[in-house]
């Protein structure tokens, strides 16, 4: 048999073996103690304990695992996810590489905690130029990055950062592991928030990681089950359950991305657009060739925040929302979340609606905001 395809992979992912009589899916377990061997304690069964025991969530861990390519260890957040993985890795005098225009909370909690307990963060934008990397314990990518999309060769920057003796992670988040597979492409971990287009609904809070080293696998399941930073039974079940329809949700999302990024190229009353699937984008070359698809997710300025505002209130169909990848189109102006971005920067995250009626709708809210102050 070939090898299936997106959609097939996304419903089959992680589900038992069929049982007469049994769900597709099994509910979600809610259990916090569970009944122990009278003899062999926690080692008679495989769930012992409910911090660290759980079958909905390994289920979930081996769906997101299959898709990801390699083990994974789901968290309570993609936040927990990936401050769980800086404190495995890293230690006093080691170095960390970190994206200069990525999520800002991972910067925030670097210069907060990492650098308190004397680890070395050095930044670096996505598109480069990066730093020698001689001395470095871990580089942490996000490509494409967010909120501004830029995009990084993992492949090579990988073998670089191998030469040099460092780790590479890459945040999957904007790509999803339909995006793009970066344990393929050479890095040693990959984390993402699984809140986002993985699980698409905008119901849930979720992060992951996912790696083909025992070893790493090991250190992040110490860390993980020592700090409790797990999703709860119902959480992890309706993840496994949104899987399902990632690459349907996905398709309609890129679609309506490329028709609005080819509406917002023509306006002479938008600047700064960004979507790497535009042959014009900067990001085009790197991203065409490394990713298998590309994201629902364009950036673009207005001006001003006010022209933000008056653009969200005159739309139908775009709501006002932080976060990316749900159902729904929403637009974010992350200045007000403490990005380096200009006030009229917008982050849109283009949801499932009909093409043809979210091209028209942001056009005419466009017309109704008019210009920038």
């Amino acid at each position: 048999m070939n090898e299936p395809g997106d959609g097939t992979r996304c419903v089959h992912a992680g589900l038992p073996e069929p049982v007469p009589g049994q769900p597709f899916l099994p509910g979600p377990v809610f259990a916090a103690p569970y009944h122990l061997d009278p003899w062999q304690g926690p080692a008679g069964a495989p769930n012992g304990y409910g911090r660290p025991d759980n079958p909905t969530r390994r289920l979930l861990e081996a769906a997101i695992g299959e898709l990801e390519g390699g083990d994974c260890r789901v968290f309570a957040s993609g936040q927990a996810a990936i401050t769980g993985l800086l404190l495995t890795v890293l230690r006093p005098g080691d170095t960390v590489v970190l994206p200069a225009d990525g999520y800002y909370t991972v910067r925030a909690f670097a210069s907060a905690a990492l650098e308190a307990i004397g680890v070395r963060v050095l930044l670096a934008p996505t598109a480069g130029p990066y730093p020698s990397l001689d001395g470095v314990r871990l580089v942490l990518l996000e490509t494409p990055a967010n909120p501004g999309l830029d995009v990084v060769d993992v492949a090579a920057l990988a073998e670089r950062a191998h030469a040099a003796g460092a780790l590479v992670a890459v945040d999957n988040t904007t790509a999803t592991p339909l995006g793009q597979r970066p344990l393929d492409l050479g890095a040693d971990l990959v984390v993402a928030s699984g809140t986002k287009a993985l699980t698409g609904h905008s119901d849930l809070l979720l992060g992951y990681l996912a790696t083909r080293s025992p070893e790493l696998l090991e250190a992040v399941t110490v860390w993980r089950n020592a700090t409790g930073a797990i999703p709860g039974a119902f959480d992890a079940w309706l993840a496994h359950r949104s899987l399902a329809t990632m690459d349907l949700r996905l398709g309609r999302q890129a679609a309506n991305a490329e028709a609005v990024a080819s509406l917002l190229a023509g306006r002479p009353d938008v600047t700064g657009l960004r979507w790497p699937g535009r042959p014009e984008d900067p990001s085009y070359a790197v991203a065409s060739a490394q990713m298998r698809r590309m994201p629902g997710v364009l950036s673009f300025d207005l001006g001003d925040a006010d022209r933000v505002a008056r653009f969200v209130d005159a739309a139908r169909l775009v709501v006002a929302a932080t976060s990316f990848g749900g159902l729904h189109t929403t637009a974010d102006r992350r200045a007000q979340w403490g990005d380096d971005t200009s006030p009229g920067f917008v982050r849109l995250s283009c949801g499932i609606e009909d093409t043809a009626d979210l091209v028209a709708d942001i056009a005419a809210a466009l017309d109704a905001a008019g210009p920038a102050s």
